[in-house]
């Protein structure tokens, strides 16, 4: 089977199995499996898979088609141009979280001391300490197997931050400049309705907001009032129909010069404040 004809084939196994972005989920596993930039695979598209590449692109094949997520798979996502690995521990990296960070950086955080609440893989925080002069980085997580994979991701891109197991703030003494957070948001109810991907594969605990998709959001802002220094900042990953409800809890807290700042679907994504 040769480059072309496995992402032919792959295409059609993807598309008959119901997977939406067939063609690109095909081309990156083929990548991935030849380890091959896409440059090369189109310069020579007639080059042959050896035995083991070919049953390992089509072992992939068959449980992309049980809608296992491509990035479980590999192991892998990329995030703020770097390569984290994932698991079914912790929520995929998604581009929209991208722009979380991106706030951050435009606000001039040189030297801040940062908390990430709910760092699951530790993209947020581990990107920050990356790009942002100076950080200092903590990130919390009730879960210790998704802290396992954070100190991971840190270990592998050979970035500090450290990691700490606490269910919010119950094990978090210090205070901090910043603290991030893209926390668990999605209403209970709907959670049954969302792709198998998700739905199927991600934490559960990772997703589940409550009845209104809130309970993050209130505990967060509330601690944050203890845990943040003077003029410190917080910034909130939140859904795109939260923005009216995220505000008005961090008006209740004392927060002021609140900005919601939209992705690039034109929906809030990014909620900021000052304490």
């Amino acid at each position: 089977m040769t480059y072309r004809e496995a992402l032919e084939n792959g295409c059609k196994r993807l598309t008959d199995g119901g997977i939406p972005d067939p063609m690109i989920d095909a081309e990156l596993f083929l990548m991935h499996v030849c380890r091959c930039g896409r440059n090369e695979r189109f310069m020579n598209p007639g080059r042959i898979l050896t035995d083991e590449e070919e049953g390992r692109f089509l072992d992939f094949l068959d449980k992309r088609c049980k809608r296992i997520p491509l990035q479980h798979l590999t192991g892998v996502q990329n995030f703020m141009g770097m390569d984290f690995k994932v698991s079914p521990a912790v929520l995929i990296p998604r581009a929209d979280t991208e722009i979380l960070v991106e706030e951050v950086m435009k606000d001039g955080a040189v030297g801040a001391s940062i908390l990430d609440m709910c760092t699951g893989s530790g993209c947020i925080i581990l990107s920050l300490v990356k790009y942002v002069s100076g950080a200092r980085g903590m990130g919390a997580d009730i879960s210790e197997n998704a802290l396992a994979v954070a100190k991971e991701n840190g270990s592998l891109l050979g970035l500090d931050a450290e990691f700490i197991q606490s269910d919010l703030y119950e094990n978090i003494d210090d205070s901090f400049d910043i603290i991030v957070s893209n926390p668990p948001y999605i209403k209970t109810e709907v959670i049954d309705t969302l792709m198998p991907e998700v739905r199927d594969h991600d934490p559960y605990i990772a997703l589940d907001g409550g009845e209104d998709g809130l309970d993050f959001y209130r505990k967060i802002i509330a601690g944050a009032v203890d845990h943040l220094n003077r003029n410190g900042k917080i910034y909130l990953e939140i859904g795109y129909d939260e923005q009216e409800a995220v505000e008005e809890i961090l008006r209740n807290n004392n927060f002021k010069n609140i900005t919601t700042i939209k992705d690039y679907s034109d929906l809030p994504r990014v909620v900021k404040a000052e304490i």
